[in-house]
């Protein structure tokens, strides 16, 4: 049976050994190793490298760095998307936030309380009766109509509008009927106020508004509109400065509004952000009823308010007055904008 053998030996014995077994340092061969030239000029100029790293040709671990951005002789990125847009609300809608809750109070309020009452005028009273109740209220604002004309260079027509007030108010029992629209006498209704005066000098439409009662407006318009209302009670003085003239008038010409919009609203309604739809609707209308004063036409494809309505709901409706198409303005004269029936 084999043995081990445990030998003692000395330190000094024991470091003598390992001196005489290991192999002489200096007959290994020496590794020659070559310089590599790098400057930090050349680095900067192959591309605008970063300077802390090597050259492009010198082989390094990972994916290839992507190639420097690029730019034209005016700064701007060559070969690249650039995306831009505003932070906060629209400049003509600076208050977005307060209309918008406005908007949807307004909506509220007319289910509960307007829209039953707009649809009870509708059905509950004949038709000959509702036209003329609106024929009274369009009579009362022809005044303003040919103030307007006169302001804004077109005598023709402001005669034309004087013309229409004192045959309805005779002939027409108080303008209850529309004598002078009839082909007879060929005396078409032309809507006018002091916002379009304003507009047609130049004023601006001003922040977008859109309030209870008063519905989508603006800052020009609701000013154009409170003038054009209080026309008559400053200038003529009795009745219509009676608190029981005001309302009567505000009423009838709300309820009236609200059923002309009826279609428009429903498609407004129907829209992905309906309060959006409001108001882009309502300014481009505005916007064309100042280009039509001014005899200008507006390119298609700077028509918002064509762009807006064009879709697969029914179009906006237009009133008929004996065979002659006015399109309402609405908002300003309008007692709640919001959803109908």
């Amino acid at each position: 049976m084999p043995s081990l053998a445990l030998l003692a030996a000395s330190p000094s014995l024991l470091s003598a050994a390992l001196a005489v077994a290991a192999p002489d340092a200096t007959a290994l061969p020496q590794a020659e190793i070559a310089p590599v030239m790098w400057s930090l000029t050349a680095a900067q100029e192959e591309g605008g490298q970063d300077p802390a790293t090597p050259p492009r040709d010198t082989p390094a671990d990972g994916p290839p760095a992507d190639p420097a951005p690029q730019f034209d002789e005016n700064g701007q990125p060559v070969g690249e998307i650039v995306v831009e847009g505003e932070i906060g609300p629209p400049k003509s809608d600076p208050l977005e936030s307060v209309n918008e809750d406005s908007y949807r109070i307004t909506q509220a309020v007319d289910k509960a309380v307007l829209e039953p009452i707009a649809y009870a005028y509708r059905d509950g009273l004949p038709e000959p009766i509702r036209d003329g109740l609106g024929n009274v209220v369009r009579n009362l604002g022809e005044p303003s109509n040919a103030l307007n004309f006169l302001l804004q260079g077109k005598v023709g027509k402001a005669f034309g509008t004087l013309g229409r007030l004192a045959i309805n108010t005779t002939l027409g029992v108080g303008g209850l009927f529309d004598v002078a629209g009839k082909p007879r006498i060929g005396l078409p209704y032309r809507r006018n106020g002091f916002s379009n005066t304003m507009g047609y000098y130049g004023v601006g439409p001003g922040a977008y508004l859109y309030l209870p009662i008063t519905g989508a407006t603006t800052v020009r318009d609701l000013i154009g509109n409170t003038l054009d209302q209080a026309l008559l009670p400053f200038a003529v003085g009795k009745p219509f400065n009676k608190p029981a003239y005001a309302a009567t008038y505000f009423m009838v010409n709300g309820l009236d509004q609200r059923l002309a919009f009826d279609e428009e609203l429903a498609q407004i309604e129907d829209s992905d952000d309906p309060y959006l739809m409001r108001r882009q609707t309502y300014l481009a209308q505005r916007r064309r009823d100042i280009a039509a004063l001014k005899g200008e036409m507006i390119p298609e494809d700077e028509d918002e308010y064509a762009e807006a309505m064009s879709s697969d709901a029914a179009p906006a409706p237009v009133l008929q007055l004996d065979g002659a198409a006015i399109r309402p303005l609405g908002g300003a004269e309008a007692l709640l904008i919001t959803k109908p029936h």
